[in-house]
């Protein structure tokens, strides 16, 4: 027979999807794939019951909703400050993979190249691939995750023509500032190219740091096409609610591709989710304290194990240092983990594209009783790890 995709060929499974799959064969807590255990707010939950005897249960309008539209219009118009327009600056989509699938397809040609910070969320260089497009990776060095404007300069002499720039990032925790955006923005503009942002943390940033949004920096409007979800948000992941920005040259495209990738998110999860746009600035002030509560409780037990880690300035993601166990192989150390420990980790090195054996990610977007469970395993950490043998 003949042989099936090139383009293909080199990719696996998701590697965070696995370890959750390791993690229910071993009965470990799950701190790898990024998702929490408590429920959504309970506005949404009774929403969707309310409608789901009568609908909406057909297609909505392809790119979203024309209430749902509205909302996330006002929603992101408060928190940009940019005057979105429900009808030409908004696609919904099925989640936020498939909106920077969308936004890649959109701006990419097949040849041409993306720079990637590293590490990076697994899927962003499966989208290049997919789009026949060349990764070129801009190392975030460790422990502070900073860059070389100099080498993110020569990133886009190479030819570059967008950016991938998820903030705050997963799986460091960085939240970028606005003086390091603003390197950005010049060295984009400077290069006529375009930026595709993944936000899904916008609203998971801790004190004293500040979530700006690179859209909203002069001359970055007209070039930056803006994805995220509220899966994070509203503790949804299963909904797949996600949506594109941009201006309305981008969207008029985003638009015609997103219709023949999925035609169209839910309905009815649309019509319940709407309730959720329209929440009061209190709902974020609340999820910041939530968030930050769950960060410190997580984090000062791993400090008083006397663990090595990364602290996060946003999003639900701890780095993990083990080096100090003579670990090489970080994908095996974590379903040893899993098994020997009984708490599941996401092994570092499918995040980063430079060789880095040592390092291992948990998240802690769970209840306090989960939180507090996987500490408890956690504490024998070290005196185990310590006999741990490759």
């Amino acid at each position: 027979m003949r042989p099936l995709s090139d383009r293909t060929a080199g990719f696996t499974d998701s590697v965070i999807r696995r370890m959750t799959r390791i993690s229910n064969h071993y009965g470990a807590i799950n701190l790898s794939q990024g998702f929490p255990d408590f429920d959504p707010p309970r506005a949404l939950a009774d929403r969707l019951a309310e409608i789901a005897p009568h609908g909406p249960h057909q297609y909505a309008i392809t790119w979203g909703a024309q209430n749902f539209r509205e909302a996330l219009a006002r929603k992101q118009s408060r928190w940009t400050g940019l005057p979105i327009d429900p009808d030409q600056n908004i696609v919904v989509t099925c989640g936020s993979t498939e909106a920077m699938m969308a936004a890649m397809m959109t701006v990419v040609n097949p040849g041409d190249k993306v720079v990637i910070f590293s590490p990076f969320y697994e899927n962003y260089t499966a989208d290049t691939i997919l789009t026949g497009a060349e990764p070129i990776y801009v190392p975030l060095v460790p422990p502070t995750f900073d860059f070389d404007p100099n080498i993110l300069e020569d990133a886009f002499r190479q030819g570059a023509k967008a950016l991938v720039l998820c903030n705050p990032s997963n799986p460091t925790g960085k939240v970028f500032s606005r003086e390091e955006l603003e390197v950005i923005a010049d060295v984009v503009i400077r290069h006529d190219g375009y930026v595709i942002t993944d936000e899904v943390y916008e609203h998971i940033v801790y004190t004293p740091h500040h979530h700006v949004y690179v859209s909203s920096l002069p001359g970055m409007w007209e070039r930056t096409i803006s994805c995220s979800s509220l899966s994070k948000t509203y503790s949804i992941t299963g909904w797949r609610l996600g949506y594109v920005i941009a201006p309305e040259r981008i969207i008029d495209r985003v638009k015609k591709v997103h219709d023949f990738l999925t035609v169209g998110a839910a309905a009815p999860l649309m019509e319940a989710a709407t309730v959720g746009l329209c929440f009061p600035n209190s709902y974020y002030e609340e999820l910041h304290n939530h968030y930050t509560h769950m960060r410190d409780l997580f984090c000062d037990g791993l400090r008083e194990f006397g663990l090595r880690f990364t602290e996060p300035q946003g999003a639900y993601y701890v780095l993990l240092d083990v080096s100090e166990y003579g670990v090489r192989d970080d994908l095996r150390f974590c379903e040893w983990l899993a098994e020997h420990v009984g708490v599941g980790a996401v092994p570092g090195s499918c995040f980063f594209r430079e060789d880095v054996g040592h390092l291992i990610r948990f998240h802690f977007a769970k209840k306090d009783d989960t939180l507090t469970a996987a500490l408890d395993r956690l504490s024998e950490l070290d005196a185990k790890a310590r006999l741990y043998v490759e």
